[in-house]
């Protein structure tokens, strides 16, 4: 007997509320919103790039939306079913979707997506889909998952954003990475690509043929990109623009802003992504191919310093590999190395002596690079204070920020760096967001974002396969506590904190935060009420 996971009840009130929402919205107007920086693409089948993400989302659709609570809700599939063992899903899609082109959206769409382009150039994909076994498409709206084992985590993964479905007429033929739609998407969503005008801006018009009816509300949405900070902030102070995601608006600047009429700021609209700010090491560059060099470097640094002077007391210290937030499902473990004891910097120092790296005359033990992640000056005070932090136990930094494609290529394509200072999402599962900075199938030279620590543990390699099929939560947590202690003590990748990211917004715009994604939804819902 299969078992219903649509839950009719969320489903209608969903429904419910959409309706409540439409009848008080306005529709119309054009809603301006900050994007920093300015996105290298739009292809976000090909990259999970943040910027990509807030602008693309609202052209490409998933077959899910979830909830606040992580529920999954209905998206271009209306229903879905997950057998007794977990092997098989069967999508419902919605009927009478079209492209923007005008090609009507079917099961095929979805196949193609999945096996042929998701799975072979997404960076997060390969994982994702791991244990899916073969797509079966019955008719035009149906879609079944065959999975060689039971994947609980693969229905949180299903969204415009994690997930987009292009059109197989789009793409059959080509090769995803040089598809000509990259910077000019063609998807389902409720607002069509129309301009880019690199350097200023990307204009997306409202999709009147868009399958929710009465949505969406807005004519026009504008992403703009402003480089400097101070003139960001100014641009929303005088109402240039109306909204911005992910600290584009600088977090002193925000607190400021948050005590002026007609503005506020909320952290509201991450809790799918779960953001922890790290370092990612070359693990194969001299002297950090010595573990406890890299040890030396997790202990030279002062997270809560960072958190109180850089990031405005917006985050938490990270204490190992997964967020503590996953403490609620019995995955986190602070049983591990811990970083930040009082004598820490002693310890680096006697690390780094017991390593055979003594000071010279200058007090330098050795020199590194460090690449500071291109999103800001925020990254650029960061990258001031690990140069002192390290400083101070005898490693001499230079420091180096280029450009986003730059940037993506050196680390993940050229592997040609040492010390860099990122991001990444946890999502709504390890397997999702974790596994692939650490397991060596994801060493992709090429594919960003997977592992640039070229880090290869085979023990590691091994927990993580049993973890991501292991249906006893019990189990699986006292799996991820060895993972968390093993990866502690490696430290291919040094955790700084777990992110607070911050939203500001003129008042007058409504319902742009209806999800646990965020900016990274559709804005379907999304009015103004001027």
């Amino acid at each position: 007997m299969r078992r219903l996971i649509t839950c009719l009840g969320a489903a209608l009130s969903a429904l419910l509320l959409l309706s409540a929402n439409a009848m008080a919205a306005k529709d119309g107007g054009t809603l301006i919103m900050l994007v920093k920086p300015e996105p290298p693409t739009l292809a976000s089948y090909l990259s999970t790039s943040g910027p990509i993400g807030q602008v693309s989302t609202k052209v490409y659709e998933g077959l899910l939306e979830y909830d606040f609570d992580l529920n999954p809700q209905p998206g271009l599939a209306k229903s879905w079913e997950i057998s007794d063992d977990g092997k098989t899903m069967t999508f419902k899609l919605q009927e009478g979707v079209t492209f923007h082109d005008g090609t009507p959206f079917t099961s095929a769409d979805v196949e193609y997506s999945i096996n042929e382009v998701l799975r072979k150039v997404h960076p997060r994909a390969a994982l994702t889909f791991k244990e899916l076994e073969s797509i079966e498409t019955p008719d035009d709206l149906t879609v079944v998952f065959h999975l060689k084992n039971a994947a609980p985590y693969l229905i949180r993964a299903l969204s415009g954003y994690e997930s987009p479905i292009v059109s197989k007429k789009l793409f059959e033929g080509t090769d995803p990475r040089d598809n000509p739609t990259a910077n000019k998407p063609v998807g389902t969503g409720p607002f069509m690509f129309v301009e880019w005008q690199k350097g200023q801006y990307i204009r997306l018009d409202k999709n009147p043929n868009y399958w929710k009816e009465g949505l969406p509300h807005l004519d026009r949405l504008v992403a703009r990109f402003i480089p400097d900070a101070g003139t960001r902030t100014a641009a929303l102070e005088k109402g240039e623009v109306q909204f911005a995601a992910f600290n584009a608006i600088p977090n002193v600047d925000a607190k400021r802003l948050d005590d002026m009429d007609g503005i506020s700021v909320t952290t509201e609209g991450y809790t799918m992504i779960n953001p922890l700010m790290l370092l990612e090491v070359n693990t194969k560059s001299p002297p950090l191919d010595n573990r406890a060099v890299r040890q030396a470097i997790s202990y030279a640094i002062d997270r809560q310093f960072i958190i109180d002077n850089i990031f405005f007391g917006f985050g938490k210290p990270a204490t190992g590999s997964i967020l503590s937030s996953f403490g609620s499902v019995g995955l986190y473990s602070s049983d591990v190395r811990d970083y930040a004891v009082a004598d820490r910097i002693d310890i680096a120092n006697k690390l780094l002596d017991d390593a055979g790296f003594k000071r010279d005359a200058d007090g330098v033990r050795f020199e590194i690079v460090h690449d500071i992640l291109p999103y800001g000056e925020s990254w650029r005070r960061l990258g001031e204070y690990l140069k002192q932090a390290l400083g101070e136990v005898g490693i001499k930094v230079t420091l180096r920020y280029e450009d986003v494609p730059t940037w993506l290529k050196r680390i993940y394509t050229n592997y040609d760096y040492q010390l860099n200072s990122t991001f990444f999402y946890q999502l709504a599962d390890p397997v999702l967001g974790m596994h692939r900075q650490y397991l060596t199938s994801q060493i992709r030279k090429g594919t960003v974002f997977v592992n640039g620590a070229q880090y290869s543990n085979p023990t590691v390699d091994e927990l993580m396969d049993k973890a991501s099929t292991e249906p006893d939560s019990e189990a699986r947590g006292k799996l991820y506590a060895e993972i968390q202690k093993i990866l502690a003590e490696d430290v291919p990748v040094i955790p700084l904190f777990e992110m607070d990211f911050i939203t500001v917004q003129r008042d007058f715009v409504k319902d742009a935060i209806v999800s646990p994604l965020g900016v990274y939804a559709s804005f379907d819902r999304a009015w103004l009420d001027k």
